[in-house]
């Protein structure tokens, strides 16, 4: 169900003297979420692999935005030593208002992170559950911060297989396991949720998702980059229902927010629709668990 009045990047309040990381914020959405929350006066900091195109990407936005707050640091999800060095050096700034757990690949051919996990569950889930973790201490000193994780339509299919996370096990299907990296991120995002209740954090988590949006994540596919010209949203509206989960009061009335229209490729931003599995409690506490084990990253553990 659609949010009414219409809810897009105007609608959004001032967000003076708020601090936000978004991670993948070079390209994208995440680039228009950083621009958008920039554009309100927040401080933004993109956290990037690439930090050369992440430059290019802030003097865009300070070019159009002159007098805006953003700033550039490396961040590569698929190595944690890259996430704990990022947070480290974060963390000596001060406050935090929003993270938003944004980056990802999807689809690349079978491989590796530098710790030897699946890329796309390496990077997409765990490197997000890791640097969350390492800045739960700032997000926690700041009131009223937020955490919110992007996840996606292919969370629909997808399945957490514990036995074969890294896809050594049978045969390796690169869209089978970018839906379980994303029905992974829902679940975290829940769980995460469900952990800072029984803690008392004041501390909030949410979701979110783009639909279907033209970005560079479909690089490695001919058959989306084509259909990107005729049914993809653009990055720009992709980005909407994140941008409403980051800042909108409202937005933590519900776990999960997206485009609300045809199988929610495209539309007006709503309530998304949650595949039961990612909802149940004993998956989330397993996954955490689990991702515990894999990063060495421990927190908010009963």
């Amino acid at each position: 169900m659609p949010i009414s009045p219409k809810w897009d990047e105007g609608n959004m309040g001032d967000q003076s003297g708020k601090v936000a990381v978004i991670t993948g914020s070079n390209t994208g959405i995440g680039y228009y979420m950083a621009r958008a929350l920039a554009s309100k006066g927040a401080s933004v900091t993109m956290a990037c692999r690439d930090i050369d195109k992440a430059e290019r990407s802030r003097q865009r936005i300070l070019d159009e935005f002159p007098g805006s707050d953003v700033t550039t640091s490396v961040l590569d999800l698929a190595d944690l030593s890259s996430v704990e060095s990022f947070a480290k050096a974060f963390r000596k700034g001060g406050g935090l208002h929003i993270l938003i757990n944004n980056a990802g690949v999807m689809i690349p051919p079978k491989s590796r992170t530098k710790d030897g996990f699946e890329l796309q569950f390496g990077t997409n889930h765990l490197g997000h559950f890791a640097l969350t973790g390492h800045l739960l201490p700032v997000l926690e000193g700041t009131v009223g911060s937020r955490v919110v994780t992007v996840s996606s339509i292919a969370h629909n299919p997808g399945v957490i297989d514990f036995d074969d996370l890294n896809g050594d096990r049978k045969r390796y299907s690169k869209w089978g396991f970018y839906s379980q990296s994303k029905i992974a991120n829902l679940t975290f995002a829940l769980e995460l949720a469900r952990r800072l209740e029984r803690s008392d954090s004041g501390v909030s988590s949410i979701a979110s998702h783009p639909g279907y949006s033209a970005t560079d994540l479909q690089r490695h596919s001919i058959f989306w980059r084509f259909l990107n010209l005729f049914v993809a949203m653009s990055a720009k509206r992709g980005a909407e229902a994140t941008l409403y989960a980051a800042t909108e009061e409202g937005a933590l009335d519900y776990p999960y927010w997206g485009p609300t229209g045809v199988i929610e490729m495209r539309g007006r931003t709503g309530r998304g629709r949650i595949n039961p599995k990612a909802l149940d409690e004993e998956t989330g506490a397993k996954l955490w668990e689990v991702s515990e084990e894999l990063t060495g990253v421990r927190y908010l553990s009963d």
